[in-house]
């Protein structure tokens, strides 16, 4: 994972979040409110999306190449278990 990059979407993120309390305060309409939190919730996934990406191609492939069966077993029950929680919400 190119941790430089994800820290900065992160504080990008974290800007938007405070433009939109920002509007909050101010009263601003509903509907441009709800469109900044989906581009929020947007900019997580796709942050989501490269650390899963990082995880998958490094620990899970380590894990599965390895020799130990209980590793294999406990990240491949962790990315089950991940994509049941992201099929929740």
């Amino acid at each position: 994972m190119n941790k430089e990059i994800v820290l900065k979407r992160l504080k990008t993120v974290e800007g938007h979040v405070h433009g939109i309390e920002n509007m909050v305060d101010e009263g601003a309409y509903c509907v441009d409110v709800i469109r900044q939190i989906q581009a929020i919730q947007g900019a997580l996934n796709k942050i989501t999306s490269m650390i899963l990406d990082d995880h998958l191609n490094s620990c899970v492939i380590t894990a599965i190449r390895g020799e130990d069966p209980s590793e294999r077993e406990r990240v491949l029950k962790e990315i089950s278990e991940l994509f049941i929680t992201s099929t929740k919400v």
